[in-house]
């Protein structure tokens, strides 16, 4: 090793950093925070474009059936939702991995391979002989953009002190989950224009109400392809890997014995994984319940708002505390469903519908309720995220002498270290939600003739992280406030 780049006063070789500690706020004014921030304007780009690449099937599904791909409702509600089964999967393994790899190496290359998805998709959808499997080992392959968020949150988590995570895992998030928006919004624009010439394939004809067009389909997941390239190679060169946040797969195991950690889970999967269950399921949703309607032009709008509103969310929550943010946001999200029952067509075949409301439903109502819904999913979002390291690192130094610099240093490594893997895996499990969410509304069409009976199941889940978010975090005397 050179001697003189470990003896540096900032800790820095190459890329990496020996040195960092941003709870020390001479440090952190110094140099920290210019060096936190670099990372996350990096981090912000590179996770937007895994969450278009993990949504691009709920753009994409709706508009198949026009390109005469002869598969049923069911099999478009399951290449939907089939990313975030894969991308729930893959965030479990890539809870861990950022002390393993590192944070810049892992940045870098899980967005590289963003490409995979990206190109077949483009391929495929050129082809409407090609099968089924296929496309569905392509929206499966979508689900490396969902893996990235859990790497992404903890890599992030590691960068800045404890009264500032919530408001950078916020901004991280929340500006990351645009992508979901901006698939949905953009790619009904790409796909009209023959945007990368003889490079992007010929077009397809299609009949639209009536009138005869050209579209370019595979222009919906072309579109990301330079910007996946060019940003894999920012995360390589412009980004950091810190040493004090390595430790091996044992250590983080530790989150398994942790209570909180699974009952964040819970409270994870009801804010984030309907976030982008909703997202996802929300375009053939409205489809199915508001034929009339062009899903593609409102469906946009939900994920959007979610996305804006988190790092508010975040924010918030370091002022008023995480848990009393998380505990009044469940109880909007409860009542709101209650309205997009209110509001959905009731001449449906459905024994569960509402006996009152309009009877032919009310597509303003249920679009408006639905944007709350997603306006709770964006707060609660960072709320919770913002509870877990604090939990996490509050376990670690209760009972540690505060004049112990050794014994604080060391419970405070271990404290962020643990949050930093919680972050990972509750979003693993959340993730499941956008797998979930879409495939019960198909069940659920399928077995009763609406999709009242999963609603009906998500007001049951809302009101039990009600009870868990009330009873260990935000009431009085509660044995973890955050």
């Amino acid at each position: 090793m050179n001697a003189t780049l470990a003896a540096a006063p900032n800790g820095r070789r190459g890329r990496m950093i020996t040195v960092w500690t941003p709870e020390d706020k001479a440090f952190w004014e110094r140099e920290g925070e210019a060096v936190a921030k670099i990372n996350l304007w990096i981090s912000v780009p590179a996770l937007f474009l895994a969450f278009a690449v993990w949504q691009v099937w709920s753009v994409v599904a709706v508009g198949l059936p026009a390109l005469g791909f002869k598969y049923s409702t069911n099999q478009l509600f399951w290449l939907a939702a089939a990313p975030a089964l894969s991308g729930a999967t893959l965030r479990i393994f890539y809870s861990f991995i950022v002390p393993l790899v590192g944070g810049r190496r892992w940045t870098a290359i899980s967005t590289a391979t963003l490409l995979i998805p990206a190109i077949g998709i483009g391929m495929a959808v050129q082809d409407n002989t090609t099968s089924y499997p296929t496309m569905l080992m392509l929206a499966l392959l979508c689900g490396l953009g969902g893996g990235n968020f859990s790497s992404s949150m903890a890599n992030i988590s590691f960068f800045f002190p404890k009264e500032r995570k919530g408001s950078a895992l916020g901004v991280n998030a929340g500006l990351g989950n645009l992508g979901v928006s901006v698939v949905q919004f953009l790619s009904p624009l790409v796909v009209t224009a023959g945007i990368f010439g003889i490079f992007g394939g010929d077009a397809q004809t299609i009949v639209k109400n009536g009138q005869t067009l050209q579209v370019w389909t595979q222009n919906a997941a072309f579109v990301w392809v330079p910007w996946i390239a060019l940003v894999s190679v920012a995360a390589w060169f412009g980004m950091n890997d810190i040493a004090d946040a390595r430790a091996s797969f044992a250590t983080q195991a530790t989150i398994f014995g942790r209570k909180h950690n699974w009952l964040m889970c819970v409270l994870y999967l009801g804010t984030f994984g309907s976030f982008i269950g909703y997202a996802a399921g929300f375009p053939l949703l409205i489809k199915s319940q508001f034929p009339n309607v062009n899903p593609l032009a409102y469906a946009w709008l939900g994920p959007l708002v979610g996305a804006l509103v988190r790092p508010f969310g975040g924010w918030l929550s370091d002022k008023l505390g995480g848990a009393r943010v998380t505990f009044w946001n469940f109880v909007v999200m409860a009542c709101a469903v209650v309205g997009v029952l209110y509001f959905l067509p009731k001449g449906q075949a459905s024994p569960y519908a509402f006996a009152f409301g309009p009877a032919a439903g009310n597509f303003t109502g249920f679009f408006l309720m639905f944007l709350v819904l997603f306006l709770t999913t964006g707060i609660g979002n960072g709320s919770t995220f913002r509870m877990i390291p604090v939990i996490f690192l509050n376990q670690a130094l209760k009972g540690v002498n505060p004049k112990d610099a050794e014994a604080v240093a060391r419970a405070t490594k271990e404290g962020n270290t643990e949050g930093a893997a919680t972050l990972g895996f509750t979003a693993a499990m959340a993730a499941y939600g956008g797998f979930f969410i879409p495939k019960s509304y198909g069940s659920s069409i399928s077995a009763t003739g609406g999709p009242e009976l999963a609603l009906y199941t998500f007001i049951v889940f809302y009101l039990c992280c009600i009870a868990i978010t009330w009873w260990n975090y935000s009431r009085k005397n509660a044995p973890m406030p955050c």
